[in-house]
C-alpha cells in the first residue's frame, strides 16, 4: 500500500470508528442522531473542522465530548504520526516505512531525526494545552461560575480544540458569551496561533531563536505571513465592521478591538466565533473566505492552501511582474519544482470549492455568499458558519462532509493516494508559447 492510501484509510478508519462511537446510546442525551449526524460530527472533529449539525453542548452526553475530543487529538497530531509514536513508544524502534511515512506527516527533515521530532511533537503540544488548560479553567472557575470539575473539563476541551484548531465549543452560541473576556480569549487565541505555526517553524525556533540567519524560508515564509494576516485580518474586520450595530458596533472599543483580533485568528482554520458571522457584511464574509483559504502553515494543525503555498504564488507573480527569469524570496531562489506544486494545491483546492459551491446552489436556496462561506470553511477544515449547516439537506451535507476530508488530507495527496503508478516521460516534446491574455 502506498502511504498516501495508507493516510487516507488511517483517516476513514479514525472517522468510521467516531460514527460509531457516537452512535452509543452513552454517547448522546435525547433522541438518537441519524447516522448522517454522527458521521458530519465524527468527520468535522477528526478534520478538525468545528461544523456541526447538533448542538455540541447539549445533544452530546460527557462520554460523547470525550469522543469527539480524541477525534480532534487524532485529527490534529495526524493519525499516522501517533501511530508512528505508539511503535516508537511500545517497539524503540521503526521500521523504515513507518519512519518514511511518519517523516512524510511531520515533515521531518530527515529519517533519522524522526524519534526527536514526535517527541517534540508530542511534548510541545501537550504543554501548550496544558498551559491553555490550567488558564481557561481557572478563568472558568473564578470568572464565570462554573463548579471546578466543570470548569477543568472546559479547559482542557476548549484547549485541546483551540491548540488542534478544531473550534468545537461547549457552548451553544461557541465563544459569543465572551467576547469581551480577554482571559479566555487571548489564551484560546494564543494556543489557535502556536498550533498553527507548524512544528518545523517551532523545531527551528527553539533551536535557532536568537539567530534568525539560520532560520530557513519556510520558518521566514511562515513567520513573515502571519503577522501580516494577524494585522491585516484585525483591520479588514475593524474597518468592515465598525458600525455594524449586529457585531462590532455593539461593543465599547477595547472589545472591538479585542473581537477583530479574535476574528482575524481564528478564521485561519480554528472556527471559534465571538460574533455572529450571518449578522456580517457580505464584503466581511468575502474577506473572510480569503483568510480561510490561506490558512495556517505546513506541517501544523491548521489547514486551508497553507501560508507558504499562497507566498509562493504571491511571489511567482511579482516575479512576472517585473519581468524576472527566476522567482527569489528572502534571498532565495525557488525551484521550479516548487512552482508547479503551488499553482497545482492551488488550482485543485479553488476547483473543488466551486464545484462544490455550485452543487450546494442546486441543492438550497441559500444566497451564494452564505454557500461559499460554508464550503470555504468546510474545504479549509475552519468551522466558521453563518447557520445555515443544520438546514442543508442531506446531500448537501454529504458534499461538506467529502469537502472537510479532501480539505484536510490535501488534494494532492488524495490524487496521489488514487494513482496506481507513477508515470515518467522518456521524452520532451518540442517547446512552443501559446498566447496568454
Amino acid at each position: 500500500m502506498r502511504p498516501t492510501q495508507l493516510v487516507v484509510g488511517s483517516f476513514l478508519v479514525a472517522i468510521v470508528t467516531g460514527t460509531g462511537a457516537l452512535l452509543l446510546p452513552a454517547s448522546y442525551q435525547g433522541r438518537a442522531p441519524t447516522p448522517l449526524e454522527a458521521a458530519f460530527t465524527a468527520t468535522s472533529a477528526t478534520t478538525v473542522t468545528g461544523l456541526g449539525v447538533v448542538d455540541t453542548q447539549t445533544f452530546w452526553t460527557p462520554l460523547g465530548q470525550l469522543v469527539i475530543l480524541t477525534l480532534i487529538k487524532l485529527g490534529g497530531l495526524g493519525v499516522m504520526t501517533f501511530t508512528s509514536l505508539l511503535g516508537l513508544v511500545i517497539l524503540r524502534r521503526l521500521g523504515l516505512t513507518q519512519r518514511l511515512d511518519a517523516a512524510a506527516s511531520t515533515r521531518a527533515e530527515g529519517i533519522g531525526d524522526l524519534p526527536r521530532v514526535l517527541r517534540a511533537l508530542i511534548l510541545y503540544s501537550t504543554a501548550v494545552e496544558a498551559s491553555v488548560a490550567l488558564l481557561l479553567s481557572l478563568r472558568f472557575w473564578l470568572g464565570a461560575g462554573m463548579s471546578p470539575g466543570q470548569a477543568l473539563w472546559q479547559g482542557v476541551f476548549h484547549a485541546v480544540s483551540a491548540f488542534n484548531n478544531a473550534g468545537f465549543a461547549l457552548f451553544s452560541d461557541n465563544l459569543m458569551g465572551f467576547v469581551s473576556d480577554p482571559f479566555i480569549c487571548l489564551p484560546i487565541a494564543a494556543a489557535i496561533i502556536l498550533g498553527g505555526l507548524g512544528l518545523p517553524v517551532v523545531l527551528t525556533l527553539r533551536r535557532d531563536l536568537r539567530r534568525p540567519e539560520r532560520w530557513n524560508l519556510t520558518v521566514r515564509l511562515v513567520l513573515v505571513g502571519t503577522a501580516v494576516l494577524l494585522v491585516g485580518g484585525t483591520l479588514m474586520y475593524l474597518v468592515l465592521e465598525w458600525s455594524n450595530p449586529r457585531t462590532l458596533g455593539g461593543l465599547d472599543p477595547a472589545s472591538r478591538v479585542l473581537a477583530a483580533f479574535f476574528q482575524s485568528v481564528t478564521t485561519r482554520t480554528a472556527g471559534f466565533n465571538t460574533l455572529d458571522y450571518g449578522q456580517m457584511h457580505p464584503v466581511t464574509l468575502f474577506a473572510t473566505d480569503v483568510l480561510m483559504f490561506i490558512g495556517g502553515g505546513p506541517a501544523g494543525t491548521a489547514s486551508g492552501v497553507k501560508i507558504t503555498t499562497a507566498s509562493v504564488l504571491l511571489f511567482i507573480v511579482l516575479a512576472e511582474i517585473r519581468g524576472e527569469g527566476a522567482v527569489h524570496a528572502f534571498g532565495r531562489r525557488l525551484s521550479r519544482t516548487t512552482h508547479r506544486e503551488a499553482i497545482t494545491v492551488i488550482m485543485l483546492s479553488a476547483t473543488a470549492i466551486a464545484v462544490a459551491t455550485m452543487a450546494l446552489m442546486g441543492l438550497s436556496s441559500f444566497t451564494t455568499d452564505q454557500i461559499l462561506f460554508e464550503c470555504v470553511s468546510a474545504f479549509s477544515t475552519v468551522g466558521l458558519s453563518t447557520g445555515i449547516t443544520a438546514q442543508l439537506p442531506p446531500a448537501a451535507q454529504g458534499i461538506l462532509m467529502l469537502l472537510m476530508f479532501v480539505g484536510r488530507i490535501g488534494p494532492a495527496t488524495v490524487a496521489g493516494s488514487l494513482a496506481l503508478t507513477d508515470r515518467t516521460r522518456h521524452f520532451e516534446y518540442p517547446k512552443e508559447r501559446p498566447l496568454i491574455g
